[in-house]
C-alpha cells in the first residue's frame, strides 16, 4: 500500500467524478481518481441538453474534463477499477482489480449505473443511438418520428404521457401483459396511441438505427426510436461494502451537499439520482467537492 494519504479518492472519473476533482483541485486537495473508462453513455454519438456543450460527442467532454482536471498538480488519475473500500484510521483503504492499494481521508463514489440489456436481438446494439432512456436527452433529435415505448403498468403510464409530448406517432409495446388499467386505456385511445401485448422479439436495425419491431407473431411495426428503460445495476459493490443507505429505487442515498449515511463518504452523479444527464452529474460533483472540502476544514479547525 502507498504511504501517500490523499485528501479523497474519487471512485468514478467521468462527469461527475471529474467535477467533483475539479472543486477539490481549486482548493489545493490532493486528489486520486479512480477510473476503469467505462461511462455508461459511451454508445450515446451525442449529448444534449447541456448549455455551450449541445450536441457534443460525449467521448469529447470527457477527455477535454480530464485534461482540464489534470492541469492542477495535486490531481492524479489512474486507469483501474476500484474493487473494495474499507474504513481505516486514517480514513480509507481502496483496493483495486490490479492490486493497487490506496489511502485517503475521504470518499467520494462517482459510480454510476450499469444498463443490463433485455435479452432481445438487436436492443444493445441500438441502445444510446436510436433506443433511448431520456426524452431530454434525446427527444428532441426524434420529434415527430414513429416512436415505440416499451412500457407497462403505473410507472410505465406516467412514462406514455411524457413522450407523447414529442411525437403523436406513439406505439406502446408491453411486451407481455401491459398491466395498465382500464380508465388509462380509455385515455391511451383518446390519444390515438395503441397498445400492443404480443412479446418483442427482435429489433431490425441497421448500424444501431431502428428500422422496424418485430414481433413474436411475426408482425413487424415500422418504427425509428425506442424509448425503455432497461433494468439498473450499480457498477460498484463499495456502496455495500461501507454499508451505504440505498434507497428504494436503488440509488445512494445523499443529502443536500451530497454526503451519503456512511460519515466522510460522498457520492454524485447518476448513482445518486434517477434523473441521469451530463448536466445533473457535472452539478452533483460540484457540490460533492467543495462540500467535502469543507468539511476537510472544519476537521482541521
Amino acid at each position: 500500500m502507498q504511504d501517500i494519504i490523499y485528501d479523497a479518492i474519487i471512485v468514478g472519473g467521468s462527469y461527475a467524478g471529474l467535477s467533483a476533482a475539479m472543486a477539490l483541485a481549486r482548493s489545493r486537495r490532493t486528489i486520486l481518481v479512480i477510473d476503469g473508462g467505462q461511462p455508461a453513455n459511451r454508445f450515446t454519438p451525442h449529448s444534449h441538453n447541456m448549455i455551450t456543450l449541445d450536441g457534443a460527442v460525449p467521448a469529447d467532454i470527457n477527455r477535454k474534463a480530464k485534461a482540464q482536471v489534470l492541469a492542477y498538480p495535486t490531481v492524479t488519475f489512474v486507469t483501474d477499477i476500484a474493487t473494495n473500500a474499507e474504513r481505516a484510521p486514517h480514513g480509507f483503504n481502496v483496493s483495486t482489480k490490479n492490486n493497487q492499494q490506496y489511502k485517503s481521508k475521504k470518499l467520494v463514489l462517482a459510480t454510476g449505473w450499469k444498463d443490463e440489456m433485455p435479452d432481445i436481438p438487436g436492443f444493445a446494439d441500438c441502445w444510446g443511438i436510436s433506443i433511448l432512456h431520456c426524452p431530454y436527452c434525446h427527444g428532441y433529435e426524434v420529434k415527430d418520428q414513429p416512436t415505440g415505448i416499451i412500457a407497462s403498468g403505473e410507472m410505465g403510464y406516467e412514462f406514455v404521457k411524457m413522450i407523447s409530448n414529442w411525437t403523436n406517432q406513439l406505439t406502446v409495446f408491453s411486451n407481455g401483459p401491459h398491466h395498465f388499467t382500464e380508465e388509462q386505456l380509455a385515455k391511451l385511445e383518446q390519444h390515438s396511441i395503441p397498445v400492443i401485448s404480443t412479446a418483442v422479439k427482435a429489433v431490425l436495425h441497421e448500424q444501431g438505427r431502428l428500422q422496424k419491431i418485430l414481433l413474436a407473431d411475426g408482425s413487424q411495426h415500422a418504427i425509428t426510436a425506442l424509448y425503455a428503460r432497461p433494468a439498473m445495476l450499480q457498477q460498484s459493490e463499495i456502496p455495500q461494502q461501507l454499508g451505504l443507505e440505498i434507497t428504494e429505487q436503488g440509488v445512494l442515498q445523499t443529502d443536500m451537499m451530497q454526503r451519503t449515511s456512511v460519515p466522510g463518504v460522498y457520492a454524485c452523479g447518476d448513482v445518486t439520482t434517477m434523473g441521469r444527464s451530463v448536466a445533473n452529474a457535472i452539478a452533483s460533483g460540484g457540490v460533492a467537492g467543495a462540500m467535502l472540502n469543507k468539511e476537510l476544514i472544519a476537521d482541521a479547525w
